[in-house]
């Protein structure tokens, strides 16, 4: 019997006396995983064809079309996205991540909102996802982002029948003042905001967080070239007024931010383009008697907002 024992202790497999141990080993690891990240589970082997099927499909274009899918990386990253709302399709969790707080919450705020993939990889798949960053084992997959057509904002106001109340941004390429803008927009009652094609901030994550939700009802048009958009808003009635720091009127003395109105907001350094410059029917200024050169895009944009705001009342 004695020499029995040792031939079995050599083979692998639980041994008598070790169920101690095995719950030890299993302290402090936390609530089990949802479905969808335990491997060989139905629902995980769902959710990763799912992801891998999603990452590898052309995203279609719309009439404004699409942006390409972005990634946020990192553990407070992506629980600050998903506090905030910002849409998601899939959340990489790494394989054997340790589990703390910032993960836990994470999981859950995805399991809470629901239609989010849970999709567990490997270290070397999440580097060569987000090109080496440091992940830290959360990787949220924002999917792209559906703009709207210029014509689309005109027509949803004349569907209310309102006046267009739309900004415009010109060369503004801080995502953040996008969604500053955005959220001003919705403040007063605006009904959406154009964006260049090129060399311009879009709907990333970071503008969706500035938007502070409002990007979700406010639309944001995307325009092949802004100054043949502007054009065609003039034809259709709307006036088309520019902020410049030299400015022929101030925003107080123009009459027309009470009708139908395209604001157009420069980028803080250079302003207005020319050829935008020369499209405006009208180009005012906002009085800053504290003697600051400019106001960055969300700050000038939500001032001429009110003001047009007020006009309507």
């Amino acid at each position: 019997m004695a020499t029995n024992n040792r031939r079995m202790s050599g083979k692998k497999g639980a041994q008598v006396g070790s169920g101690g141990q095995r719950r030890k080993g299993l302290e402090g690891k936390g609530p089990t995983p949802p479905a969808e990240m335990r491997k060989g589970h139905k629902k995980n082997r769902v959710a990763n064809a799912k992801a891998k099927q999603t990452a590898r499909r052309p995203a279609p274009r719309g009439r404004g079309g699409r942006s390409s899918s972005e990634l946020v990386v990192g553990r407070n990253p992506v629980v600050e996205a998903l506090r905030e709302g910002v849409p998601a399709s899939t959340l990489y969790v790494q394989q054997f991540i340790d589990n703390d707080e910032r993960v836990r919450e994470a999981l859950q705020l995805a399991a809470d909102r629901g239609g989010i993939n849970l999709m567990e990889a490997p270290r070397p798949e999440l580097d060569r996802m987000t090109n080496g960053l440091n992940h830290q084992g959360l990787v949220l997959q924002v999917p792209p982002y559906e703009y709207a057509h210029p014509e689309d904002l005109a027509n949803a106001a004349y569907d209310e029948g309102a006046d267009p109340l739309i900004v415009a941004l010109d060369g503004v390429t801080d995502p953040r003042n996008l969604g500053a803008v955005v959220r001003s927009v919705s403040a007063f009652g605006g009904h959406g905001v154009v964006v260049p094609e090129r060399r311009a901030a879009g709907m990333t994550a970071g503008a969706w967080k500035t938007s502070a939700g409002t990007a979700a009802r406010t639309p944001v048009a995307r325009a092949t070239n802004l100054t043949r958009a502007l054009e065609a808003y003039k034809k259709q009635g709307i006036v088309v007024v520019g902020l410049a720091a030299d400015g022929e009127a101030e925003i107080g003395d123009l009459e027309a931010l009470g009708g139908p109105v395209v604001i157009v907001v420069g980028s803080e350094g250079k302003g207005l383009s020319r050829l935008v410059g020369e499209t405006c029917d009208f180009r005012v200024r906002i009085p800053m008697p504290g003697g600051a050169e400019s106001l960055n895009a969300g700050v000038a944009a939500g001032i001429v907002l009110y003001e047009a705001a007020r006009r309507r009342d």
